[in-house]
């Protein structure tokens, strides 16, 4: 993969969020701990388990990971 999730991610952010992808990037651009590097589905989703209060659902991480995915392919 080219990019990393995170990178992926940014370009959805949003100053006026309509969906949940746009909130969840606008969150994890503010959170400085995020694994900005990570490539790696498994590295995100642990992080998001222990670190993602401000997600509302890992279904949106999910979501955006098959995004991710597609983009890449």
């Amino acid at each position: 993969m080219s990019k990393t999730f995170y990178h992926f991610l940014i370009k959805y952010r949003h100053p006026a969020p309509k969906d949940n992808i746009s909130r969840f990037a606008n969150d994890a651009y503010e959170v400085h701990s995020f694994p900005k590097t990570a490539y790696d589905y498994d590295e995100v989703s642990s992080y998001l388990e222990l670190n993602g209060s401000y997600l509302e659902t890992m279904s949106i991480f999910d979501e955006a990971w098959q995004l991710y995915v597609l983009s890449e392919s």
